[in-house]
């Protein structure tokens, strides 16, 4: 069972219909989730985001994992007694199985104490299950590659991206929240933040997205110009396939450095919660929509919005679109600085690095930016 679940993780493509793979896939990763999910209930003090477990209903997590644990139940159940994928849907059953002598959805929280070093359990859990759902299910209805499988070449190496930039989020808000307090907190004035904070809502809202990306732009040039910078970036652009899993090929560094530069304004300036929560809804969706496997243009609103059409150009090959299309959000910023793709063709052909040189693996990745000679 072991090896064929080995075998089944290592490899890549299509996984053919009618054997029970699909089901079985399903039930399992649902299996694994609700696992995670329990073991966050019996810790939450060491498992959870303390920012996100402010905002979720408790009782409406535990109605997810009871239909969670009821599908991949049901699936894998199914599959065992048809006879398909036994040793697949086996092991998912055993995972729900597990869970429910665990206590499942109705493990009590009680009290626990704060200020408790933690790893984003709880956040890599809702992420995954929320962008997974959502975004494979754009890209099967209107997809750009149709022939391109969910689990595509390289999907390991992204995934594990996925699990450990997700895993230390708690770090990542340390550092940044506190890098930004040293190196900016001079800069931050009532009478500008009190400005700020009277803006009507929606003025708001496109205030903080447009500075953000005015940052974002100047620094993400920086990381194609500046050599010592590419060899960060350059782990990002590796990625030879376009899904919703490809942004979060992204190096720790890089990630740190650039939240730190964009959370800089947004302190300095003052937003209020309501409008940063909007604003972490927005660029959320869109880091991992301009991304994804999908074919959607929107005609003249294009010069304006990011979409996945534009931002495909930025990680392509093709010699017109090397360092170009570097915003995030707003399309016009690129326009405005002239760094924007010109090209009669819709779509590019080749993603990656050009020359390929970076290699694949997490770990591999990790330290390529330190050892690379080029």
């Amino acid at each position: 069972m072991l090896e064929k679940l080995n075998a089944l993780t290592e490899g890549h493509g299509a996984l053919g219909k009618g054997r029970g793979l699909i089901t079985g896939v399903i039930a399992l990763s649902l299996g694994i989730l609700c696992f995670l999910g329990v073991m966050a209930f019996h810790f939450p003090e060491y498992l959870t985001t303390p920012e996100l477990r402010k905002s979720y209903n408790v009782d409406v997590i535990r109605t997810i994992m009871f239909v969670a644990m009821t599908i991949a139940g049901g699936l894998s159940l199914v599959n065992v007694l048809l006879n398909r994928a036994r040793w697949l849907s086996g092991f998912a059953f055993l995972m729900v199985v597990l869970t429910a002598l665990l206590g499942g959805h109705k493990v009590p929280v009680v009290d626990f104490a704060d200020n408790t070093p933690y790893i984003g359990l709880d956040w890599f859990i809702l992420d995954l299950l929320g962008s997974s759902l959502i975004f494979m299910f754009i890209e099967k209805l209107f997809a750009l590659r149709k022939n391109q499988p969910i689990f595509r070449a390289e999907w390991q190496t992204d995934f594990h991206h996925f699990i450990v930039n997700h895993m230390v989020v708690g770090f990542v808000l340390l550092a940044t929240n506190l890098a930004v307090h040293k190196l900016f907190g001079w800069a931050a004035k009532d009478g500008i933040q009190a400005w700020v904070r009277d803006l009507p809502f929606v003025a708001a809202v496109l205030l903080i997205v447009l500075v953000a990306d005015l940052v974002q732009y100047w620094t993400h040039r920086a990381y194609h110009e500046v050599p010592l910078l590419w060899r960060l970036h350059a782990v990002h652009h590796s990625a030879k396939s376009m899904d919703w899993l490809a942004g979060s090929r992204q190096h720790i560094v890089e990630l740190l450095i650039t939240r730190t530069l964009v959370l800089a304004p947004i302190f300095i300036l003052g937003f209020s919660k309501e409008v940063i929560d909007t604003y972490i809804v927005i660029v959320g969706f869109q880091a991992v929509f301009n991304h994804a496997n999908v074919s959607v243009r929107l005609g003249l609103l294009g010069y304006v919005i990011v979409t996945p059409n534009f931002h495909h150009w930025h990680h392509s090959q093709d010699q017109e679109a090397l360092d170009r299309n570097y915003a995030a959000h707003f399309a016009f910023i690129d326009y405005l600085f002239g760094t924007a793709v010109k090209s009669t063709r819709l779509w590019p052909e080749r993603y990656g690095v050009l020359g390929d040189y970076v290699p694949n693996g997490f770990l591999k990745q990790l330290k390529f930016p330190f050892t690379w000679k080029g």
